[in-house]
């Protein structure tokens, strides 16, 4: 059984992942709405997948005999200036998601709650891909720059996630 303590700070992360899931939707929304239907599928993916951590969470939360709360999900932007913008926008997030990560184990540690530990391991293991996902997006299309062309090639290898 989780603490009291432990089980809102678990809640307040499943929020943080629903949000993630908020802002790709909100991603895809732009890069539909710039016809780079590649980049908008990689979001929708993207989406989906945090959709699947809140679940990891809400699930533990429960197995903990825990009490899932769910809170309001703030809304997040809806433009980003370009496709190298919204991508910068993500690593920044991927980061600030690790850094979350990284206090619920600190927290799990401090509380010798070795379970909730245990649950946090793929997490960890988790945001080591994402950001290295976002940061090679990021870096790639830092190198196409303004080519259409390039922007061209890499809508289309985005869309095949």
């Amino acid at each position: 059984m989780a603490s009291k303590k432990m089980e809102q700070a678990l809640n307040k992360h499943l929020n943080a992942e629903l949000y993630s899931a908020y802002l790709y939707a909100s991603m895809a929304a732009y890069f539909e709405n710039q016809n780079l239907p590649g980049f908008a599928h990689w979001m929708k993916v993207q989406a989906k997948e945090e959709v699947s951590h809140a679940e990891k969470f809400f699930a533990y939360i429960n197995e903990v005999s825990g009490r899932v709360i769910l809170e309001g999900i703030d809304k997040p932007p809806a433009e980003f200036d370009s496709p190298w913008k919204a991508f910068e926008a993500t690593l920044k997030h991927e980061k600030h998601v690790t850094s979350l990560i990284h206090k619920l184990l600190e927290q799990a540690r401090n509380e010798s709650d070795h379970a909730t530990e245990v649950f946090l391991q793929w997490f960890v293991s988790e945001q080591v891909e994402e950001e290295a996902t976002a940061f090679r997006i990021t870096e790639q299309l830092k190198l196409i720059g303004d080519s259409p062309q390039g922007l061209f090639m890499m809508d289309r290898q985005l869309g095949q996630r």
